[in-house]
């Protein structure tokens, strides 16, 4: 199973106040760090045919969707990520289950824009609250080495965090964004479904189908569905040991709360149109 390295800081080593908001959930136990939680992964799943294709996930983050691809027996699974804790977890993951074994299984550190993967080497590619972490010409670059590596007809599937209503106004949208990379410490740009659909279609792809739901990745009815309340439970106690990752969360979920009129989770099923 290769798995390059890379000279790399962790996220860990950083001050907490500087730390990336998913790997801050992470560090207190989250596991399901998607915007439209365990429900719009499973929404996205539920539309892929897994069994037999040749699946690529990019940013996998803790593995929780890696599971479950693996346990729809995909003949193969390979991992891109350019976060090397991130590949060492997916890693791990794999090697700790056997049962997955009749999977052809690859982790690599590469950038999702330049994988260095072979031109249509997958069916499926998906990618999960990753593309909203980028500016435009990034979306735009890892678009376009998603229809690259796809074949004819593949699909890429997302998973992203979409602002509505669809004809938001460009100064609550911008007033979002900003307020966003001050929590997360990550330069957040979610786009309306119009504007995803837009830089969808520009990369050579048709929606075939999309799903929205509540942005409420905080709120305790989601935390029980996609954690469970063994998982709430050890988040509280490690909120209640650490409090200064305790203001980054409750930062997190104030500006969530504040702007959850405009906030959905949401998911796409791309397919690569025929040239």
């Amino acid at each position: 199973m290769p798995h390059t390295q890379h000279p790399h800081t962790p996220e860990s080593d950083r001050p907490v106040e500087s730390q990336g908001g998913h790997w801050i959930l992470a560090s207190v136990g989250k596991k399901v760090l998607r915007p439209g939680g365990r429900e719009t992964t499973d929404w996205l799943l539920s539309k892929l045919n897994l069994a037999g294709a040749d699946v690529v996930e990019i940013a996998p983050g803790l593995g929780t969707t890696a599971r479950l691809l693996l346990d729809a027996h995909p003949a193969t699974y390979t991992a891109l990520d350019q976060d090397r804790d991130a590949c060492e977890q997916v890693a791990h993951l794999l090697r700790s289950h056997p049962e997955w074994g009749g999977t052809q299984q690859k982790v690599y550190h590469v950038s999702a824009s330049d994988t260095g993967l072979p031109d249509g080497c997958a069916d499926i590619v998906i990618g999960e609250a990753m593309l909203t972490m980028q500016g435009a010409k990034a979306k735009r670059a890892i678009m376009a080495e998603a229809h690259r590596i796809l074949r004819p007809g593949g699909f890429y599937a997302i998973h992203e965090m979409a602002l509505t209503p669809d004809d938001l106004p460009e100064e609550i949208a911008t007033a979002i964004r900003r307020r966003l990379a001050q929590v997360i410490k990550v330069n957040a740009r979610p786009l309306t479904r119009p504007e995803w659909t837009e830089v969808a279609t520009e990369a050579g792809f048709t929606v075939t189908d999309n799903f929205t739901t509540t942005m409420s990745l905080l709120e305790p009815r989601r935390l029980l569905a996609d954690e469970g309340p063994l998982g709430v439970a050890t988040m509280m106690m490690n909120l209640a040991r650490k409090p200064e990752v305790r203001r980054r969360v409750l930062a997190m979920r104030a500006t969530f709360t504040e702007y959850r009129d405009y906030l959905a989770g949401m998911g796409m099923v791309l397919q690569k149109r025929e040239p």
